[in-house]
Order: structure tokens, then sequence, then C-alpha cells
């Protein structure tokens, strides 16, 4: 008898495909995840189901890791990790249009209410019932197969990679920010710290044209880094606060004009110091990292010289835009995926180990 085949009553049948149990990476405890199943929910008229074939690690993903806690978000009972994922429709819904399976699509991982105020005014990302991917108590989609809305599941250009989609979403975080900081040709532009978000600030403010780009950390690989990205010039700075006026000196030297947008990819104390002390009068201040809950800084003088704080959480419409970038060759995501790792119990301990230690790990994505 062939492969695949049966015999019954001397008829040849071919054996019915045998369908794998969906798997995941749960969080279940401190410093714990185990690979067990996922059981989806059926796929409704607009929605599709999909084979996740890259996820990359966030910076929330290993705070959950650590402490089971992100911000006023707390873990409380298992969820599956993961939110920046790519991958291949698999089944689409009875309503679904623009997609079929087999289309390699990047996936945006918050389904907002699209009935509230802030929805309604175009600013879904601030929706308070947003439902998003890896905040509990909502699943995340380091597994192999999910479920989601196709209306935010956008179609890869053929020159694109699966890994690259999913380099959408921290992508999202610096193209939000430069639209909220209405970065352009005319805009000189300050980022502190050279973390992935401050990376990928990078290469979004020079997408949006903006003509002079000065980065500050304290690593120097970190600091080569951004500007073998597009940085014109790296300021290494210290934990100090007694270096800020020195470091902020060295910063508008750097700059040679004066700063116009500063983009606080951090969120302590010193680090947005900095970036008040440092903006021109008029400038703008936006807080991207959320280091600290509650920080002390010099407002009043920032006040008095009119310098506005704009605050910038996630991301609303970006990925047509970010994968245009991608597609034309504007960004370049590929330097920043540093290490990759497979989906079995002890490659995702690692990755997640490798993510946690930083040094020369910047995105570490898992390859499905």
């Amino acid at each position: 008898m062939g492969k695949g085949g049966q015999s019954c009553n001397g008829m040849v049948r071919q054996a019915k495909p045998v369908e794998q149990e969906n798997m995941a990476a749960w969080l279940v405890d401190v410093n714990t995840i185990k690979i067990l199943p996922f059981k989806l929910p059926s796929i409704g008229p607009n929605d599709v189901r999909i084979r996740i074939k890259a996820v990359g690690i966030c910076g929330s993903d290993v705070h959950y890791l650590k402490t089971m806690k992100c911000a006023d978000f707390e873990v409380k009972e298992p969820m599956v990790i993961g939110h920046e994922c790519a991958g291949i429709v698999d089944k689409v819904g009875s309503e679904v249009k623009h997609l079929v399976p087999g289309d390699r699509v990047a996936v945006e991982p918050g389904i907002s209410c699209a009935r509230c105020q802030q929805c309604k005014g175009g600013r879904y990302n601030l929706c308070p019932d947003m439902k998003f991917f890896a905040t509990p108590p909502v699943h995340g989609s380091l597994a192999n197969q999910i479920v989601h809305p196709a209306d935010l599941c956008f179609k890869l250009p053929e020159n694109v990679s699966l890994e690259e989609g999913a380099m959408c979403e921290p992508l999202s975080v610096g193209v939000h920010a430069c639209r909220r900081a209405n970065v352009g040709p005319e805009t000189t532009v300050l980022i502190i710290g050279a973390g992935p978000i401050g990376l990928v600030s990078v290469l979004t403010a020079r997408a949006f044209g903006a003509p002079r780009i000065v980065i500050v950390d304290m690593d120097d690989k970190r600091l080569a880094m951004a500007k073998s990205l597009g940085a014109d010039e790296a300021v290494k700075v210290s934990t100090k606060m007694e270096d800020l006026d020195d470091e902020v000196a060295e910063i508008k030297k750097a700059m040679i004009s004066e700063v116009d947008v500063t983009f606080d990819c951090v969120g302590f104390n010193k680090t947005m110091s900095t970036g008040l002390n440092a903006t021109r009068p008029g400038g703008k201040v936006c807080l991207v990292g959320m280091g600290h809950g509650v920080m002390t800084v010099p407002l009043t003088p920032a006040a008095a010289r009119e310098v506005d704080v704009v605050g910038v959480f996630r991301y609303q419409n970006t990925w047509p835009l970010c994968l245009e970038f991608l597609r034309s060759g504007k960004i370049d995501v590929k330097p920043l995926i540093t290490h990759r790792f497979g989906f079995t119990e002890k490659e995702v301990e690692e990755a997640f180990a490798t993510s946690a230690r930083g040094g020369n790990a910047i995105k570490v994505m898992f390859k499905l």
C-alpha cells in the first residue's frame, strides 16, 4: 500500500491528515514558561487563522517573565506570551475579502472596541477596552496558530520577510512617535536610549526626513549600532544626575544647531530631565519609554520655555507605512535582529535569558 492511503474492501482511500495540536508558550509563574496546548476560538466571519512564523521578544515580555507585572498590569493566571508577530494565513472567515490562505501577513496586536469616544475620534490606541496580545488577561501570539481580526492583518510585500513583518510592531512605536512630534525635513531629533525602541526611532526619524539625529546612551556598542543605522552623532552619558549639565552641553554641541524634538526612550528621572533641558524653547519632548511610574523632573523651567511634553502610547494606523518603508528600502530593520531561536521549551528559556541579559542582544526573534 502506498504512503498516505488505506485499503477498505478493495478500495483505496486517502487518509485524512491529522491536525497537530496547537501549542503555545505559556507564562505560568515567575521565570517559568511552558510549552502547552492552546485551544483557539472558532473563526468568525471577519477573522483569519494564522500559522505564526516569527515572533520577537519585547521588553514588556521580559518584565512579565521576571515579575509577572508590567506597569499597571499583573499576570494572575497562566498567559500566552508574545505580541510582535507575523505569519501565514491558514483559513479565512466568510466575509474576509482582502486575504486568502497562503498570504503572508504582519499582525497588529491590539483589538480596540471601535465604539468608544477615543476609537471614534481615531485614537484607538487609547481605547479603554483595548484587548492587546500578552497584556493580562489577553493571551499573546507565541504559538503555532492564532485567530485574529482580518483587518488587523496586513499582507507583506513580496520583498519583505516574515521576520521583518514581525518588526513592524516595534517600528510602529517609532512611526507613532515621529507623527506625534511632527518630525520632518526641518526637525532635528535627540534620541535618549539606544535600546530597541531608541534604535527604531533612529530609523523612523531618518525616514521622516530628520536632517540631524543625535543619540545618547551609556553603552558604547549600542551607540556604535545607532551610528551604523543613521545617527549623525552619539554621546555617551552616565547615570549620575550631577553629570547632567555637562552632558546637555555636549549634546547641544553634537547637534550643532538646536534640538527641536527629543524622544526619551527610557523614561527615568535623569533621561527626562536631560530631554527637557536639552530641547530648545518651543520644542517638544516625547516620552516614549516608561521606566519610572513617577518621576521628578524640572518641569517649571521647561514650561517657562514652552517646551511641550508629548505622551506616546503604542500606535495607531502605522502598519501600512511601516510596510511601505520596508518595501521601498527606506528602512532596513534586519541589522536589529541579532539572535534567533526555535520553538522548544529549552530554546524559549534561552531566548528570554538572552533578551534579559541585553549586551549585544537587540531583537531576539523566534522562528516557528
